[in-house]
């Protein structure tokens, strides 16, 4: 705070009356000027009072001004620190969420492998509730480029989404049927000549999600991740259930869109997007708790 005061009066009291008049007016001149002397004094203490308190505001706002820069300082130092480090406040998850944390991060790192009996058969099930009245193929055949694997042995199509990928079409096909086979056989909207491959597109949205919840890193990185392991408090089947809820996000901004083949990647970045943003929003504590949920249909 900066105060300006102007200098002390400094006029003569009396101006310039000429010396002849002086006599005409000599008691109010004489009594004039004991007040103005006397109004001289105050005005002068007056003055320096003032100059005291200007420089104590000065002295007090310079205190200030420096306390305040170094809680900026030392707030701003911690906020960027936890920003480079990609660190957010620390979360307490109870030991059934940290127990279901783990299996789920065990279900990531599981790779789709030809060879086992067991995913070979998850696969054939996969078949089974997308065509009940199909024969089941073998397990390299043409006949599986209709469910959207781009090639005829789907084992070569899972890549980074891995085993889980499978699983998540699988409970998606059981849990939710109707939008299940809808998205299957792009029954809504008006679809694009190209459109993106139901089977491949379910594996891109499962590894967009772990990405998305920062699920491999071992730590809770982003804002979706830290709301999401809350959770699974209530939902061991948390992240089976947002896969379905992305896949019809997905789907629908595909059809507001009016996209085509080669805007999946975009489209799925929007899908993620928008999944951020009801993850985090106040109030949910299950996934049938966001918003795009009621898209769904059982």
């Amino acid at each position: 705070m900066d105060t300006t005061l102007s200098d002390p009066i400094t006029e003569p009291l009396l101006g310039n009356t000429p010396q002849e008049e002086k006599s005409k007016i000599y008691e109010p001149i004489t009594r004039s000027g004991f007040l103005d002397g006397t109004r001289q004094e105050c005005l002068r203490w007056a003055h320096l009072l003032a100059t005291f308190v200007a420089q104590s505001a000065r002295n007090i706002a310079n205190v200030l001004s420096e306390f305040g820069s170094w809680l900026a300082r030392l707030f701003g130092c911690s906020a960027s620190k936890s920003s480079q480090n990609g660190q957010t406040v620390p979360v307490n998850l109870s030991p059934l969420q940290e127990e279901r944390l783990r299996l789920l991060r065990q279900r990531i790192d599981v790779p789709y492998d030809c060879s086992s009996v067991k995913h070979q058969d998850a696969l054939k099930e996969l078949w089974r509730l997308a065509y009940p009245n199909r024969q089941l193929p073998p397990l390299k055949s043409d006949l599986w480029k209709e469910m959207g694997w781009q090639n005829s042995d789907p084992s070569t199509d899972f890549r980074a989404g891995g085993f889980m990928s499978l699983e998540n079409l699988i409970y998606f096909a059981r849990n939710y049927p109707d939008s299940f086979h809808r998205l299957l056989h792009k029954s809504d909207g008006k679809r694009a000549e190209w459109e993106y491959p139901f089977a491949i597109g379910g594996v891109n949205i499962s590894y967009m999600l772990v990405q998305m919840l920062d699920l491999q890193s071992g730590k809770m990185r982003t804002k979706a991740g830290v709301h999401f392991v809350q959770l699974l408090e209530d939902d061991d089947v948390a992240f089976d259930n947002l896969f379905c809820v992305a896949f019809q996000v997905l789907d629908s901004q595909w059809l507001a869109r009016r996209a085509s083949y080669m805007d999946f990647n975009e489209v799925l970045k929007s899908t993620r997007v928008q999944l951020e943003q009801e993850l985090t929003i106040g109030g949910i504590s299950r996934i049938q708790d966001i918003p795009s949920f009621r898209m769904l249909k059982s």
